[in-house]
């Protein structure tokens, strides 16, 4: 399950990270799979209104940033719940100065964010697979500056 409700969930190609024991190693290299337009997606979503929430997933997401903001603006126009997985912390995430990260960030509600670590990998964790990832309320993150935890998901 990749997040609370029944989801979409879009795959990102390309990922820095290389995360041993990564669930979706095939996503890794920056040159391979498929595109697909903002506009093909949304026309999905709108065909399946049972949907109530979009995950970014990946690879890493926030390579692409530009292009998932710009998704992420429909969707919200949409109604949808926006959750994203990343290999990056959120105070990575918030060092790097980046216009689209910053963007990408203000449209989520949630973010699973750090690394996945093998040594530390559970079953029983909620939409995480290791123990050192957090499940963070993005809007109360960004409101105060630091990262705060989902309370329904600790």
């Amino acid at each position: 399950m990749d997040g609370p409700g029944i989801r979409f969930t879009i795959f990102v190609q390309g990922c820095p990270h290389n995360c041993l024991g990564c669930h979706n190693p095939q996503t890794h290299d920056f040159s391979g799979g498929n595109q697909i337009s903002i506009d093909e997606i949304v026309e999905m979503l709108e065909e399946m209104s049972y949907i109530s929430g979009v995950t970014f997933s990946g690879g890493e997401p926030f390579c692409q940033a530009e292009g998932l903001y710009n998704l992420a603006l429909r969707l919200k126009d949409m109604g949808k719940h926006l959750m994203c997985y990343t290999g990056y912390t959120f105070e990575q995430l918030a060092k790097k100065n980046d216009k689209y990260t910053d963007l990408l960030l203000s449209k989520l509600d949630l973010l699973v964010d750090g690394k996945f670590e093998q040594d530390k990998k559970s079953l029983d964790l909620r939409f995480r697979g290791s123990s050192n990832q957090r499940v963070l309320d993005v809007p109360k993150s960004l409101m105060e500056a630091r990262p705060i935890w989902a309370e329904q998901y600790k």
